[in-house]
């Protein structure tokens, strides 16, 4: 939760333009967006190719947001995998090769229906004009939806999508195809905030030994940090919002808002550093409070400890 709202700073913040490429709701789990849409003045459009799955998205938000049932690519023509895990469903087969030496994955990747579709790119899509934030989950397609979307990218501030380290599906790009690809055109990696790891068989899924095989993760992109002179001042106001609200992002949001006053004449950036100053000394003086009340609780239901000497005392820890 951020240390206190933008609005606090910057009143009447813009509005944002969210779309959410693979927009399924999966297992209660909350949007990476959510924050932004409790604090701030924001439009959705979500695009989920599970029709069972874009309902009851429509249901959900009671036509609040628009979700429509694209199959968002690069406009070519693909076969499209439902899985028995719906959230699992791509435009890429499941490499089942890979997944049956991971403890209980392969039956969530297991094709339960095939169908051929032809991909609508974003950049044809009129409801993803002006996108401020994406946000891209598509099971290993993401770099194809991002190559239907260079137009749409010259408007988008921040990126924040999924990406596979292995290749959970066929012949689908991993990290290393989508990380220069963006920064090709001017998007850095800035937050890593997910990683996903699994347990290699022979280890069980209620066995106590950690998982540590790196499979996929989260990526947040922004915009180059060193190039903020090509945003305009309603972007660079957005994106402070976004690095604010959506990530904690303490430190860039400041850097964005400093840009924002060298070219407005404002004096905002001091007064958000000030707020940051007063938040983290709050937070700190209330995080030494309940320590010292847990410390006092503590001692105080603690056993006396005998003294030096005495026929009940022992060493705290002994050596052979």
């Amino acid at each position: 939760m951020p240390a206190f709202p933008m609005e606090s700073i910057v009143p009447q913040l813009p509005s944002l333009k969210i779309v959410d490429v693979g927009a399924m709701i999966v297992n209660g789990l909350s949007n990476p967006y959510d924050a932004m849409l409790q604090s701030l003045s924001c439009q959705v459009v979500g695009f989920e190719p599970v029709a069972a799955e874009c309902k009851k998205l429509n249901e959900h938000y009671s036509g609040l947001f628009t979700f429509l049932p694209h199959v968002v690519g690069d406009g070519s023509q693909q076969t499209f995998y439902e899985c028995a895990a719906a959230y699992n469903s791509s435009l890429f087969e499941p490499n089942m090769e890979l997944l049956a030496r991971f403890t209980g994955f392969q039956e969530l990747f297991t094709v339960v229906a095939t169908s051929s579709v032809l991909t609508k790119p974003l950049d044809e899509i009129p409801e993803a004009s002006g996108t401020d934030y994406l946000k891209l989950d598509v099971q290993g397609g993401e770099l194809m939806v991002l190559e239907g979307a260079t137009r749409t990218l010259r408007d988008v501030l921040v990126i924040h999508t999924e990406a596979e380290f292995l290749p959970l599906y066929k012949n689908q790009p991993l990290f290393s195809d989508i990380d220069p690809w963006l920064r090709a055109r001017g998007f850095v990696l800035h937050k890593m905030p997910i990683m996903g790891v699994r347990r290699l068989h022979p280890i069980k899924a209620d066995d106590p030994v950690a998982a540590n095989q790196l499979l996929w993760c989260d990526l947040v992109y922004m915009r180059d940090f060193l190039a903020l002179d090509r945003l305009s001042e309603q972007q660079l106001l957005k994106l402070t919002a976004i690095l604010h609200e959506n990530y904690e992002s303490y430190d860039l949001a400041a850097v964005v808002l400093g840009e924002f006053d060298r070219r407005a004449g404002t004096a905002f950036q001091g007064q958000y550093i000030n707020r940051l100053t007063v938040a983290s000394e709050t937070l700190c003086a209330s995080r030494r409070r309940m320590s010292r009340s847990y410390c006092s609780r503590s001692c105080s239901q603690r056993p006396a400890r005998p003294s030096y000497g005495s026929p009940a005392w022992r060493p705290l820890r002994t050596t052979a």
